[in-house]
């Protein structure tokens, strides 16, 4: 797969993981589309599905190879996959990162940011399903 056939697949990936279209981005790897693309901003397939609560793609993306704790970066989408999902209460998401392997005490910004339990608790609208699953993980 030449470059340019690369980027327009990494930007298909990435906006069907947005979408919450998980058959477009199991076609999409199947075509051959990396698990690890990302848009020209720097916003990972894995992290845009696992922000918009799309448990089905995160499993896809996450058995085809995705790096379960690979930060995102870009305007807005900075920072890993388990502290998007943390911070909007996606309990699916965060079981299906946790089963391949995330790791539930990792800052975020290169080690400097939040962990994913604290973005639980910071919300204005509590995930108590979300911040249980952490919790039990980080003890």
């Amino acid at each position: 797969m030449n470059r340019r056939r690369r980027e327009k697949g990494a930007r298909r990936l990435v906006v069907a993981a947005m979408l919450g279209e998980p058959a477009v981005v199991r076609r999409l790897l199947r075509a051959g589309v990396s698990p690890e693309a990302s848009d020209a901003d720097g916003m990972t397939a894995l992290y845009a599905a696992a922000v918009h609560g799309d448990a089905v793609s995160v499993r896809l993306l996450l058995e085809a190879g995705a790096a379960p704790d690979r930060e995102s970066a870009g305007e807005g989408s900075e920072g890993t996959p388990l502290c998007a999902a943390a911070s909007w209460g996606h309990a699916d998401v965060v079981r299906e990162l946790l089963a391949h392997g995330a790791d539930p005490t990792l800052r975020e910004d290169g080690g400097t940011g939040l962990t994913p339990l604290e973005w639980a608790r910071r919300q204005p609208d509590p995930h108590p399903e979300t911040e249980a699953l952490l919790a039990g993980q980080t003890r």
